[in-house]
């Protein structure tokens, strides 16, 4: 039987990870999660940067770009999406954690009522996500990226669910998140390559100069 060699072709990866700018929730104490904040003029201003200086960088390849679909990463995504000359698809993996009963809320109103977070299986209320549900489906995302053809990627999300991604991509063991971790910090962009004998590594991580 002749064997379909197609499917052993082997395709290095080159990531660029984008934290999103300065959200509205950022700047009024309420939660950000799954409500829908936009950016604010600083965020789309700290966005546009992002987009003119890492396009110089960058336009010699072709890039698949993938953002979350809230519209803080949204606005995060266009301009470099604009720059480079290439769409953005949308997808819901890409989310920021689910607080469940407290989308909606105030950090504070979340502090005075939610459950105690200890492990990766905890939620702080029974319809958020947990740790673990967040590296299942950015785990689903991961596999598909890497099986995909796409060399070059780039990828807007948020600041809790991007270090989770950095340990999925690490190869880490979901336990190892009760532990240790990464810190995001809005604006930050991140820099993920695989080696040519398949070692994956973080080159740079959280570069604010970008929006500076």
């Amino acid at each position: 039987m002749g064997r379909n060699w197609g499917s052993w072709i082997r395709h290095m990866k080159e990531i660029i990870a984008i934290q999103h700018t300065q959200s509205v929730h950022h700047t009024n104490g309420m939660i950000g999660s799954w409500t829908d904040w936009a950016l604010t003029e600083s965020g789309k201003e700290q966005a546009e940067k992002i987009g003119a200086r890492l396009s110089a960088e960058i336009k010699d390849r072709s890039w698949k770009i993938y953002a979350s679909d809230l519209i803080r990463t949204r606005q995060t995504a266009e301009p470099l999406a604009r720059y480079l000359g290439e769409p953005v698809e949308y997808r819901a993996e890409l989310r920021e954690i689910n607080s469940g009963a407290a989308v909606g809320k105030s950090g504070q109103w979340m502090r005075e009522n939610s459950a105690p977070v200890h492990t990766i299986d905890d939620r702080p209320f029974p319809d958020a996500e947990s740790c673990r549900d967040v590296w299942n489906r950015l785990s689903a995302f991961c596999e598909a990226i890497t099986r995909s053809a796409d060399e070059h990627i780039v990828i807007v999300s948020h600041g809790w669910c991007l270090p989770v991604f950095y340990g999925v991509w690490l190869k880490w063991h979901v336990e190892t998140l009760e532990t240790s971790g990464f810190k995001g910090h809005a604006g930050g962009v991140s820099f993920l390559n695989e080696t040519p004998d398949g070692k994956r590594v973080i080159t740079r991580i959280n570069d604010l100069s970008y929006i500076r």
